[in-house]
């Protein structure tokens, strides 16, 4: 039966095949409304999707094995995400926090420990501290202003709140010996961040990504952050990052 689910303010409709998409989407379903966009896959189109969750799975060191449940979760997520550009909003790879209601975003290659710097302010702020999304947040631009949406798409230890926050700071992440961040422009950051950019396959879409990419850069504090993942890393990247622009 379809079910309704509502993210980064925009609301679909999915008619599953699997029960797996539905709870998985729990926290985000909503109530049926008129405005909203329709997501349906085929069989073809989740076997289709196989062979890139398993290309993924080996670059993280995860198992390769799944069932068709899983492939239509990865699936709808896909077609969200071609979606969203048209509405003002991207898919980005990266842990979102946010203290004392404003987003932080850390981005990075996978493996490099994007989740445990997210962790280090968790403990650091206690209650201060949300987690917006650990693994892919949709991000939204508008009136000129940068905001992190959760999803239900929110990473391997399904971390993550459905709440839509105002992006403070980004911070390119690189592991170091010791614990330094250093103020960025657009041009150092951007090869980064279109690489952790979902990239439609659409020209118009990707033209909008693009555009929509420069919102984000023009709109809030950019860093690159070297680490040690100490206790001390959070202190470092949170003194320099509250300060934004």
């Amino acid at each position: 039966m379809a079910f309704f689910i509502k993210t980064a303010g925009q609301a679909f409709r999915i008619e599953p095949n699997h029960d797996n998409i539905r709870r998985y989407c729990e926290g985000y379903i909503c109530e049926p409304c008129d405005d909203f966009c329709d997501v349906s896959v085929t069989p073809e189109e989740i076997e289709a999707e196989r062979q890139g969750a398993i290309d993924a799975a080996v670059a993280e060191h995860r198992s390769t094995e799944f069932s068709k449940g899983q492939l239509e979760i990865l699936t709808v997520h896909r077609k969200i995400a071609e979606f969203m550009p048209g509405v003002g909003v991207f898919l980005f790879h990266g842990s979102a926090v946010a203290v004392d209601g404003e987003a932080y975003i850390f981005t990075a290659k996978s493996g490099t420990g994007k989740s445990t710097h997210s962790a280090l302010w968790r403990r650091k702020f206690g209650g201060r501290a949300v987690m917006v999304n650990d693994d892919k947040p949709f991000i939204m631009i508008k009136d000129g202003k940068a905001y992190a949406c959760g999803s239900p798409w929110n990473g391997k230890h399904r971390s993550g709140s459905n709440v839509i926050l105002p992006i403070k700071s980004v911070c390119l992440l690189c592991r170091g010996d010791t614990n330094e961040i250093y103020k960025i422009n657009s041009r150092d950051a951007l090869p980064t961040l279109f690489e952790q950019t979902y990239r439609p396959s659409s020209p118009d879409k990707l033209a909008r990504t693009l555009g929509l990419l420069h919102g984000l850069t023009d709109s809030v504090g950019l860093y690159r952050l070297f680490c040690n993942m100490s206790p001390e890393a959070a202190d470092v990247s949170y003194e320099a990052m509250k300060e934004g622009l």
